[in-house]
């Protein structure tokens, strides 16, 4: 039901559907609703904490994926190789996180802590922390030894004082329809992109689309794949070696054409079975009256370690930007944790 209902809205935000029109009274009930909110916290009516260290957010305006949580790890490992100690907050969306704060391990288990947040912790060496009070999960991975926080996704919580915000895009499929919820996939108005400090648009080519006005200082990042390997590491091969064969593709992603389509350039003849985003996986999923192996994404990966996967794959992704834009991002991002530094000295 639920991937039925994730479908019949896709069609409608990124299509040409008529039933946005009647969705559209809701939207402007959200519209009215956010703008209260955000105009209760600019007044300071509803309140907002100020961490003792940098804080970094990476978002989205759009519901679903952008390749957002790759960005958050790549720019966790960049501020790390600087001397800086980053720790990962998230929501810990599809887990069941109460009210306190959990600290996620590489074997954590997403039904608890959600997919995303154990895809992270499999990747990052410092604190990764969930709980859908990002103030609560910071305090945690400060507590843990963070020196500054990186959160994956958050634009919208507004409780969180921030030093920097990234908004991520989809370049393929941008704004949809440019309808707010539910009428469309935005969760604030596109204005709001006037105020985020750093745009970055995930591009499968690695060429930004053609694009004006907002959108015109964008950086581009793309995903990039080169190694498939078995779902519990014991094999680990070049993703080119699977050229001209013929496997079942399982995305349980915002946008799972576009991992069909990553895995279609690599020469691999695919077999789609698109899911709802964060869907958890059952056994019958990867069951099929074939001999094909079966290949998925990492976020999908974490959640199979109890099944039978004796054939299935998993493709890790690494973010790459041109290097002007990275040092352009990077150096951005690192000037305004200085300026923070510095205005935190003086009022301390």
């Amino acid at each position: 039901m639920a991937g039925s209902a994730d479908s019949f809205l896709q069609r409608v935000w990124y299509g040409d559907s008529w039933l946005r029109f009647l969705l559209a009274p809701l939207g402007w009930i959200y519209s009215a609703i956010i703008a209260l909110r955000r105009a209760l916290y600019a007044a300071r009516l509803l309140p907002v904490k100020k961490l003792p260290v940098p804080v970094i957010v990476v978002g989205n305006l759009t519901v679903g994926g952008t390749g957002k949580t790759p960005l958050v790890l790549w720019l966790a490992r960049q501020l790390a190789e600087r001397s800086l100690k980053p720790g990962i907050v998230s929501r810990g969306y599809g887990g069941r996180v109460g009210d306190t704060p959990l600290a996620v391990m590489a074997d954590s288990d997403p039904a608890d802590v959600g997919d995303e947040a154990v895809l992270m912790a499999r990747h990052h060496t410092g604190p990764v922390v969930v709980h859908p009070d990002r103030v609560k999960a910071a305090e945690l991975a400060i507590a843990r030894g963070a020196e500054v926080i990186v959160s994956d996704d958050g634009l919208q919580h507004l409780r969180l004082a921030r030093d920097v915000e990234i908004a991520v895009v989809d370049g393929e499929r941008l704004f949809g329809n440019g309808w707010l919820l539910p009428a469309g996939p935005l969760r604030e108005p596109l204005s709001r992109l006037m105020q985020i400090d750093q745009l970055v648009i995930q591009c499968d080519d690695g060429d930004l689309p053609d694009m004006t006005g907002l959108l015109r200082d964008a950086r581009c990042f793309q995903l990039l794949a080169s190694a498939i390997c078995r779902l519990d590491d014991a094999d680990i091969r070049n993703i080119a070696e699977f050229s001209g064969t013929t496997m079942h593709a399982i995305a349980g992603i915002g946008n799972p054409g576009r991992f069909f389509r990553m895995l279609s350039a690599h020469g691999i003849d695919v077999i789609p079975h698109p899911l709802a985003d964060h869907a958890r996986i059952q056994q019958q999923d990867l069951e099929f009256d074939d001999d094909h192996e079966i290949v998925m994404t990492e976020k999908d990966a974490v959640k199979c370690r109890w099944l039978d996967t004796g054939r299935c794959w998993y493709v890790p992704v690494d973010v790459w930007l041109q290097n002007a834009d990275a040092e352009y991002l990077l150096n951005d991002i690192l000037r305004k944790i200085d300026e923070q530094a510095t205005r935190r000295s003086v009022h301390g």
